[in-house]
């Protein structure tokens, strides 16, 4: 039974922006630029619009069904323990590929302010996930209140940025506006999710309101617009006050704060670039590690490797090694994980299409689920790599399946070929669809499921 704390529309929506809100945006308005130019505000705008309906769906499902699962609860009440699976498994490789992604978002800013280019960039990822492997290892935590307090602090230098840096906006730089093409705006939405990804926290949240169909869906609706007002503010005064510029920057905030503000604003963005990644890495560190170790517990995963915390944890800081080490740009690397977030926003409209009653919820899970098939296809051949997960995730819960229903009798055969003789009093191993026969534990064939001890 899920115990509900009490949230108010005010508290469920601040919780809301904190989970969307992300270190990407650091970066992410350079990335966007570098493949669209000024046409990524359209971009921009796509994903803020798509927000609505997104959020609006996930807050449908959790105030319909309240639970603390989230997308992997309704992924099975809608299509079984598979695709739950396969939900999870995405989640969790998703966190090793993007601990260097978003490393790499603060590791420009740190390489802008001692120099030393990729060096300095890699140095800060390794020092960042060596750190966030050894809190976990010992149980440190990042407590919510920091975590809020991280929070309050992006936005407090988001908005400072936007307002230090306005006065220099510039209309000229809207020309040339789709130097790429207009295709270059697809792009850019693919690489955008990152920055949106986090609505499906709306369902997990939804539990602990005093009034889950009522609160729900206004602290979404706050939600929306406050993180679409901040991120196109950010992504608007970039273009228009960098200009060209902005899509070469490993720095941007810092680049927007100079032109604006006099005194050591480079470090001093260094220093919060630092530490917020720190605590996003540190809860996705925290996160995928109980949620591999509970893939685990549920036969989803391997017990051997992921069966606890530890394992799972050592799982995680050495697969994000790996992933730093491949020889990918940062724009392929973010979009390898921003295909893992759009199949689970796939998965969880369609579930919310079986889900949700017929009526307006429906209907707009149905638009939400259109419009993230089309970002997976936007997404492109590193889409792939999230379809290859799911589908490896709902393989092995069918081999692990078909491994139980074979529970080898030969295993208490003898190596001559002979069975061992058995002691009284001893359990007695049969497969499935064989009933003992009387006191002798000879088995037989009959309508019983049988028993596999």
């Amino acid at each position: 039974m899920n115990t509900r704390t009490g949230l108010s529309v005010a508290q469920g929506a601040a919780l809301s922006v904190g989970a969307v809100l992300g270190t990407g945006l650091i970066s992410l308005p350079a990335l966007a630029a570098e493949a669209a130019g000024p046409a990524s505000l359209l971009a921009w705008l796509l994903l803020i619009v798509l927000s609505a309906p997104l959020a609006w769906t996930f807050a449908a499902l959790g105030a319909r069904y309240p639970d603390s699962g989230g997308v992997s609860t309704y992924a099975r009440m809608a299509f079984g323990p598979r695709v739950a699976a396969a939900v999870g498994w995405c989640f969790y490789f998703a966190v090793p590929l993007g601990a260097p992604v978003a490393a790499a978002f603060t590791g420009g800013y740190v390489a802008d302010v001692l120099g030393g280019g990729r060096a300095v960039e890699f140095a800060t990822f390794l020092t960042l996930i060596g750190i966030a492997y050894g809190m976990n290892w010992y149980g440190l935590r990042i407590s919510g209140r920091v975590q809020l307090v991280l929070s309050v602090t992006l936005v407090v230098l988001l908005v400072t940025t936007v307002v230090a840096a306005l006065p220099h906006a510039r209309w000229d730089n809207l020309t040339p506006f789709a130097p790429h093409g207009w295709s270059g705006i697809g792009a850019a939405a693919a690489i955008l999710v990152w920055g949106f990804a986090g609505w499906e926290a709306l369902s997990s949240l939804s539990a602990e309101y005093r009034h889950p169909r009522r609160d729900v869906p206004r602290a979404t609706l706050v939600a929306v617009v406050v993180v679409g007002v901040l991120y196109l503010a950010v992504a608007a005064v970039s273009v228009l006050a960098l200009g060209p510029a902005l899509a070469g920057s490993r720095a941007p905030l810092s680049d927007l704060l100079a032109i604006g503000l006099d005194g050591p604003v480079r470090l001093i963005t260094a220093i919060v670039a630092v530490l917020l990644t720190l605590g996003a890495v540190n809860a996705y560190y925290a996160g995928a590690s109980r949620l591999g170790a509970a893939l685990a517990a549920e036969g989803a995963l391997p017990s051997r490797v992921f069966g606890t915390q530890r394992r799972s944890l050592t799982f995680i800081f050495a697969g994000s090694i790996g992933a730093a080490l491949l020889p990918l740009g940062l724009h392929t690397a973010t979009l390898l994980v921003t295909g893992c977030f759009t199949l689970v926003y796939v998965l969880g409209t369609a579930a919310a299409l079986r889900l949700l009653p017929a009526g307006r919820s429906r209907v707009i899970a149905g638009f939400a689920f259109v419009a993230v098939i089309g970002l997976l296809w936007l997404n492109g051949a590193p889409a792939l790599l999230s379809l290859a997960i799911a589908a490896a995730a709902v393989l092995y819960q069918g081999w692990r399946s078909r491994s139980q229903q074979r529970q080898p009798l030969l295993d208490q055969i003898g190596v001559d070929g002979t069975e061992p003789e058995h002691q009284p009093g001893q359990p007695v191993y049969c497969v499935a669809g064989q009933v003992l026969d009387g006191e002798s534990g000879a088995a037989g064939i009959g309508h019983d499921p049988g028993w596999i001890r």
